[in-house]
């Protein structure tokens, strides 16, 4: 018996603990779909599984809800992998090693994925029970939500007869969500030109940085490892003359970089030590509260054999130290709400070229479209290429909702409190799946997790049962 058994709810933590042991990386969802195909052939349940491996799984209503609106519970089963710089973990292969401590359910040195593997084990719990009294229940499972959200995207209605959704991808316990941004990443490409080196070479590191969710840790304004490395670098070429050699930044679109790395070539080498060692000293002291262990570090190295030519240097520089990055502005109807935003996440050499990823998000169109044109117009400018990926529409508010009404109200049953109703700015499935059910009633929930999209995600325990119950009682009162 697994020892995750002993967590309470029992239920609920061993479907997670199941899905752990299966790799599920966005892209690599396969094997995860299957699972859940092969749960549904077990129980004798009707399934649908899509090309793109979404998979549906229905169950008919317990006794006395024959005539209630059905409900659709939605999760994506894939999650963002990151580790850290000592970890061997193979995300295509090992399973997430899960550790308690306390109240947190954690992994040990990597993500976790309770984002969004929490929603698929609530719903297997429930499809799984014979004691819960619901509705007739429609398990949505997506796939690649964390990389452009293309499961969702490419659902049709055919399969879905739901009228109410219960989207389990939220956060933070006690705040109901009924509207997030919509969002587009743009992909920025350099052509690269080399040229043979005669000079010694110079890493500069940025580490230490926290990271995390793009969209709901941007309001923090925490370090971006590649915006702060194109400053390190535009502020060391108005002094000193020095060719690229390699330029990388980032892992996910979506997360805010931690980590980046330039190595350059110059005859002045030692002047450059002396003055990145001061703009460190500079920048540490901006970022002291957010970002306490923030580190600028330098390792000579001495042969190199190519370079990027002046001009490409010149130019991949320049355009990280204008393009726009973090919060751009703040929402006028919603206190403390980011509006639009940009996440320059990650930067890479590919193919011979040198490619930025940069992640959008707005929960206005005509804002989104704002910032999509500067970065376009820089680009004109700079004679850079630039093309628009995954665009996908906001879920805006809506004044009357019958299913927001029923959890404000089983909440404060429950809680003996009044839930908060708030909008977020990241991208929820909610917007597609609304395009595509247009009549469906929707709110988005969720149990308090911490630091997603990095190696400190975590969960609390006693949330995950707090939600649960939530979840249990909602679907009763839907009667």
């Amino acid at each position: 018996m697994k020892k995750f058994l002993n967590l309470d709810p029992k239920e609920v933590f061993y479907w997670f603990d199941e899905i752990s042991e299966i790799p599920r990386e966005s892209g690599n969802e396969k094997e995860i779909s299957d699972f859940l195909v092969k749960f549904a052939k077990d129980r004798k349940l009707e399934f649908y599984q899509d090309e793109a491996l979404n998979v549906i799984i229905k169950k008919i209503a317990t006794e006395g809800y024959e005539k209630s609106k059905g409900v659709i519970i939605q999760g994506h089963i894939d999650m963002v992998c990151v580790k850290t710089d000592e970890s061997t973990h193979d995300f295509e292969k090992d399973p997430i090693n899960l550790v308690i401590d306390g109240d947190i359910l954690k992994a040990k040195d990597t993500s976790l994925g309770g984002d969004d593997g929490i929603a698929i084990a609530y719903g297997l719990a429930i499809l799984d029970s014979k004691t819960i009294k619901h509705p007739a229940i429609e398990l949505l499972a997506t796939t690649n939500e964390e990389t452009g959200m293309d499961g969702a995207a490419a659902l049709t209605a055919s399969n879905l007869s739901g009228e109410i959704l219960l989207n389990i991808d939220s956060e933070e316990e006690g705040i109901f969500l009924v509207s997030c941004a919509g969002g587009a990443t743009l992909i920025v490409d350099f052509d690269l030109e080399k040229e043979n080196s005669k000079n010694k070479g110079l890493k500069i590191q940025i580490s230490g940085l926290k990271g995390g969710h793009s969209g709901q840790e941007i309001i923090k304004q925490r370090g971006n490892a590649i915006k702060l490395l194109g400053r390190v670098l535009y502020e060391i070429k108005s002094k000193y003359a020095y060719n690229l050699v390699e330029i990388k930044g980032g892992t996910k679109h979506n997360v805010i970089p931690q980590k980046s790395e330039a190595i350059i070539t110059s005859c002045h080498i030692d002047e450059i030590k002396d003055m990145v060692k001061k703009i460190e000293k500079e920048i540490q002291h901006e970022y002291l509260k957010e970002e306490s262990d923030l580190k600028i570090s330098i390792l000579q190295i001495d042969e190199i054999q190519e370079e990027y030519t002046q001009e490409v240097t010149n130019k991949i520089v320049d355009f990280i130290m204008i393009v726009p990055d973090g919060v751009q502005y703040m929402s006028k109807d919603i206190e403390n709400l980011v509006q639009t935003s940009l996440n320059n996440g990650v930067l890479e050499e590919k193919d011979g070229k040198l490619l930025l990823t940069i992640a959008l998000r707005s929960s206005i169109k005509s804002s989104l479209y704002e910032f999509i044109n500067k970065i376009n117009a820089l680009g004109t400018l700079m004679n850079v290429s630039i093309r628009k990926t995954n665009e996908y529409p906001a879920w805006e508010y809506e004044e009357n909702s019958k299913i927001r009404e029923c959890a404000m109200g089983t909440y404060k049953e429950l809680r003996g409190k009044d839930a908060v109703i708030s909008a977020i700015h990241a991208g929820l499935e909610c917007g597609l799946l609304k395009k595509i059910l247009p009549n469906v009633d929707m709110i988005s929930y969720g149990p308090n997790l911490y630091d997603v999209h990095s190696v400190n995600e975590k969960i609390s325990i006693k949330s995950v049962k707090n939600v649960w119950e939530f979840t249990i009682k909602l679907l009763e009162n839907l009667k």
